[in-house]
């Protein structure tokens, strides 16, 4: 365990953003002391700090956005965000959707130029 922060430091602003359901985000407002980690945050607000809200796997947690370990020590206006795991590979979703809206309706071949070739 760090050692206790001293006592005439501010109360650190930290916001914690976790993804609960698909389009749906909850944001939590916390002042936590100097010296608080990933983990002290979620567990402020109530969030498993070893599973990600439903998912099996550990918590994917980031600061602003970058990748970061449960120990991590946060700064002041920090925004800690958990992450759930993804259902369906983007690459895959993105090959099934064009297969089935089929080749002359999506991307370069959805307009086609009058007279001019297929594909161009």
């Amino acid at each position: 365990m760090a050692e206790s922060p001293p006592r005439d430091q501010p109360p650190l602003q930290i916001v914690v953003a976790a993804c609960l359901a698909p389009r749906e985000v909850r944001e939590w407002v916390l002042e936590l002391p100097a010296g608080a980690t990933v983990r002290d945050a979620l567990q402020a607000c109530g969030l498993p700090a070893e599973d990600a809200p439903g998912a099996a796997g550990p918590a994917a947690v980031g600061i602003w956005g970058r990748a970061a370990g449960l120990d991590a020590e946060l700064v002041g206006q920090d925004r800690v965000e958990v992450y759930r795991a993804l259902k369906v590979d983007p690459k895959v979703a993105r090959r099934e959707r064009f297969a089935r809206q089929g080749a002359r309706t999506t991307g370069l071949f959805a307009r086609q130029r009058p007279g001019g070739k297929s594909g161009y």
